[in-house]
């Protein structure tokens, strides 16, 4: 067999149309569509078929998803709840979304591989960091669920984490904006994007990207953000195309 080392993908680039392998960070909410709670199959049917069209692109795609359509582990220890039990339920959340995500693309005829920071053999595979590499090299879709396996981290510090471990060369977060702005462009109708930003400005002008740990963490690693919105059909095969409208989190 080969060895998982021997063949890894290009450096990281500045330009998103060469980007060979790259991890896509979307919310759990982003699951739900127009309900207020848990899945709407039509909108994971849309996300599937964005993701296999960057596939069939020949681009290596990593997976993380939220749990908040299901269970936050805020949510839960604020309401009196112990926050590490709480965070292994969101952890299991997670989980949940990733089968049901796998599912949609295996329908389209993608080959995909859920890889669990818990332990639960029967539905996921355990985390192997050289396995995962491998079926990635195998053009196989790999969405890692239960976060970093962890309580007190988010998903946000998990998709940068494996991003990191797998050399992705890039996180692409789908959000439902289309870039980073200086204050919630659905309630100001001034509010300005950037198309680019530093991710010390992120901490600096606490813009809401992703959680401070993670924004750290690619900081340290020069690992690029491009936060785009999911919403736009076609716009994560977009940008990768060299087109789109996004921000680019940078050094």
């Amino acid at each position: 067999m080969t060895d998982a080392t021997e063949n890894p993908p290009a450096s990281r680039s500045d330009q998103p149309g060469s980007y060979q392998r790259v991890m896509l960070k979307i919310s759990g909410e982003a699951l739900m569509g127009d309900q207020g709670f848990g899945l709407h199959p039509p909108t994971v049917q849309r996300i599937a078929d964005e993701v296999k069209t960057v596939h069939d692109m020949g681009v290596e795609i990593c997976m993380v998803i939220g749990g908040g359509n299901i269970f936050r582990g805020l949510q839960g220890s604020a309401q009196g709840m112990e926050r590490a039990t709480a965070d292994y339920m969101g952890m299991l959340a997670t989980v949940m979304n990733a089968l049901a995500m796998q599912s949609a693309l295996e329908a389209k005829g993608l080959y995909v591989r859920v890889i669990s920071a818990i332990r639960m053999d029967e539905v996921a595979e355990p985390y192997i960091r050289r396995r995962a590499v491998r079926h990635l090299e195998k053009k196989r879709i790999v969405i890692f669920a239960a976060g970093t396996g962890n309580p007190y981290f988010t998903t946000d510090t998990a998709a940068t984490l494996r991003a990191n471990e797998m050399n992705c060369q890039a996180i692409f977060k789908g959000t439902k904006v289309d870039g980073v702005y200086d204050k919630d462009p659905k309630k100001h109708a001034d509010a300005v994007r950037y198309d680019n930003v530093t991710y010390d400005e992120v901490l600096q002008k606490h813009l809401n990207v992703m959680d401070a740990s993670a924004i750290a963490l690619a900081r340290d690693n020069n690992l690029p953000i491009i936060v785009f919105s999911l919403d736009e059909p076609g716009g994560f095969r977009g940008i990768l195309s060299g087109t789109g409208t996004y921000t680019r989190v940078h050094g």
